[in-house]
């Protein structure tokens, strides 16, 4: 790699760039010729996602298409974010564990205790080993800094809640994918803006874009026989890196003291991740709440996602995926433009707008009864 970036100094493209492009490019192409064999292989073993309570499928779809997210970001980012590796010791054998846990739950079903073993291990490796965690709220609630544990519990407690968040929200076709590629993408640009010191984790972002664009070509497929699922290895994956970068982004803003570093301050910092994660988070949230409320188990399976509830209303995955997709942007513009305002105020707007795009479908479909009764 040294060599590489030796010989794009002397031909005069920057290192950065060039990173940026040949990441994309090949974190995609790893993928998209990773997946048809994955798909033959699941044909051929009978490794399939069988319709069930959860599901919105009607027949057998292969779902090991983690794994070749995993080996597309695994490669890639090894050669072209290997600062990553270097910064952040325990983040690789972190995504390791995860592909373990998640294959294995994809082929035979884990019980839940044993997946929250592993979670919980992975957390704890990334926020006490390589040192990423949240260390204050910014004023939420009155809370600044955190005292060291709290901040450790506190951090692991959101690493287990993200990754969870994300896999619920896997429930049709590219919902999952096209909200980690937008994540991707703002926590990306955001990076960008925030200097050359943050580089890495920029093209991270482009990483999991490109990987992730290649396996919606297959997810999104009408083909009975190229169509594929991300399992619980993907969006274990995704959200385990996903929260990864927020709590890098939350952590960005305190001023620390770090040679050569921009300082940067951002007191609605935690709000904005929350608001580029909102899907999930308001999704697990509401569906927790449902689910207790009812006296059911938390972990009971049901229909009460955001994804089932549109497509009660008779519309498409594709459609389901975009109209959520598109609320959760106007959510995040919401929280950008009012970047600067109290960050408590805008935590409550931000949570609102989430729980009232929650209950939207719920309402639409409420109203189309109403005037079938009335007519």
């Amino acid at each position: 790699m040294k060599n590489f970036e030796l010989f794009l100094t002397q031909t005069g493209i920057p290192i950065f760039y060039a990173k940026v492009g040949f990441g994309f490019l090949f974190s995609f192409l790893i993928t998209y010729f990773s997946v048809p064999t994955i798909i033959k292989i699941s044909r051929r073993k009978n490794l399939m996602d069988e319709p069930g309570v959860r599901s919105s499928h009607l027949r057998k779809i292969p779902n090991l298409g983690g794994i070749a997210i995993f080996y597309s970001i695994g490669i890639c980012t090894s050669i072209f974010a290997y600062e990553l590796f270097d910064l952040y010791k325990f983040l690789f054998a972190s995504l390791v564990i995860l592909l373990y846990i998640g294959v294995m739950d994809d082929i035979v079903v884990m019980r839940a205790y044993k997946k929250l073993v592993a979670q919980i291990i992975v957390s704890s490796l990334i926020v006490t080993g390589s040192d990423i965690r949240i260390r204050s709220l910014f004023g939420i609630c009155g809370v600044y800094e955190l005292e060291y544990w709290v901040s450790i519990i506190f951090s692991i407690v959101t690493f287990i809640i993200l990754i969870n968040a994300f896999n619920l929200i896997d429930g049709i076709d590219g919902l999952a994918g096209g909200y980690s590629v937008i994540c991707s993408a703002l926590f990306g640009i955001s990076y960008y803006r925030l200097g050359e010191y943050n580089y890495p984790l920029v093209v991270l972002s482009v990483i999991i874009i490109g990987a992730v664009l290649a396996f919606l070509y297959y997810n999104l497929s009408n083909s009975r026989t190229n169509k594929i699922f991300m399992g619980d290895t993907g969006s274990m994956l995704l959200g385990f890196l996903l929260a990864f970068t927020s709590i890098c982004f939350i952590d960005i803003f305190i001023d620390k003291a770090l040679p050569n570093v921009p300082k940067y301050h951002l007191q609605s910092a935690p709000v904005v991740a929350v608001a580029i994660l909102i899907l999930p988070i308001v999704d697990t949230l509401n569906v927790i709440i449902i689910r207790l409320v009812n006296k059911k188990s938390p972990f009971d399976a049901d229909k009460n996602h955001i994804h089932h509830k549109l497509i009660k209303l008779n519309l498409t995955h594709r459609r389901s995926s975009f109209y959520i997709i598109l609320y959760y942007l106007f959510i995040v513009a919401v929280a950008y433009y009012f970047r600067h305002i109290n960050i408590n105020l805008l935590l409550v707007v931000i949570l609102f707008l989430g729980f009232l795009g929650a209950y939207i479908p719920d309402i639409i479909y409420l109203l189309k009864n109403n005037k079938k009764t009335v007519n």
